[in-house]
């Protein structure tokens, strides 16, 4: 493996890794092949793996090994930035994901708190000093998604992650404008990736280096030309953001509200809407999957309503 390079900061449209399952739970690594490929292809600023929507909770760690040593190989000929997510609910574990990532020389690392029990402010940042050791080098990005035991607020992360400065960025939920006002005050030094369909949103509050996306399930490419409008064209921008969320409210949220689906499901449901790769709907056993005929279903909706994401 070549020696460490010097890790940039990062930012921009992120398209996450998503899991092709077969029939019989087993992954489909050819697919996943394909999809690195059409990713890449798609020209996104990054790609990420084992977020919540890679299922990194339901993977053997020879599985974790596989996919993460694919993405690599894949990523390193075409110069594609890649992040890996060492993610998972045990800390031994999850720092062995991370001495093994950070082998594959990516961009940066995705860590958790480890959260059967919830991690007090202390036990957060000896876990993230321990984190920083086993990375090497590699810097850091905090997950700390909205159902997380515990989630913390703009002021303790800052905490948090002033204490361990391998931390560069943090993927995390937004909120209101007293929530912006927060970020802006404790988390000032740190790449912030907001969720994907609040991104014009975060760009224009001043906080968003860029979003780890579920837009880009939906949409890869669209999702890079929305990135970069809101750059130039951050009106407009925000007037697709206000379209997209309206379609997730009436199209995509019920699943999860109304009928108990993951989030998960819901990530693999739009990439099934967008049908630019293999991925499918099907989850892991003992997650429910969403039927494809709901995606086929909702396609031709989602091109009359977001035309922009589909060109």
């Amino acid at each position: 493996m070549n020696a460490k390079t010097p890790h940039p900061a990062i930012g921009g449209n992120w398209a996450s890794l998503l899991l092709p399952i077969a029939a019989d739970d087993s992954i489909e690594f050819d697919k996943l092949g394909e999809e690195i490929d059409i990713l890449i292809e798609a020209g996104v600023d990054g790609i990420y793996s084992n977020g919540t929507a890679g299922e990194f909770h339901n993977q053997t760690e020879e599985e974790f090994d596989r996919i993460q040593a694919m993405l690599a190989e894949r990523c390193e000929v075409s110069s594609m930035p890649f992040v890996i997510g060492a993610c998972q609910p045990d800390p031994l574990i999850m720092l062995n994901r991370v001495r093994r990532a950070a082998a594959l020389d990516p961009r940066a690392i995705q860590v958790i708190l480890p959260d059967w029990w919830p991690l007090t402010d202390a036990e957060a940042v000896d876990f993230l000093k321990r984190a920083a050791e086993a990375a090497g080098g590699t810097p850091l990005i905090l997950y700390n998604p909205p159902h997380a035991k515990r989630v913390l607020t703009p002021k303790e992360l800052g905490a948090v992650c002033a204490a361990a400065p391998a931390v560069i960025g943090i993927k995390l939920a937004d909120g209101d404008a007293s929530w912006y006002a927060e970020a802006r005050r404790h988390l000032s030094g740190l790449s912030l990736f907001v969720p994907g369909h609040h991104l014009a949103t975060g760009v224009r509050e001043g906080i968003a280096a860029g979003s780890f996306s579920n837009v880009a399930c939906l949409s890869p490419r669209g999702a890079q030309i929305w990135t970069a409008s809101t750059r130039n064209e951050l009106d407009a921008a925000l007037d697709l953001e206000r379209r997209i969320c309206t379609f997730m409210d009436a199209h995509i949220v019920p699943f999860r509200r109304e009928l108990g689906y993951s989030n998960v499901a819901l990530d693999k449901l739009l990439s099934a809407i967008g049908n630019w790769g293999p991925v499918g709907t099907r989850l892991r056993f003992p997650y429910r999957s969403i039927d494809m005929a709901e995606a086929v279903r909702l396609r031709c909706i989602a091109g009359c309503e977001l035309p922009e994401l589909f060109l």
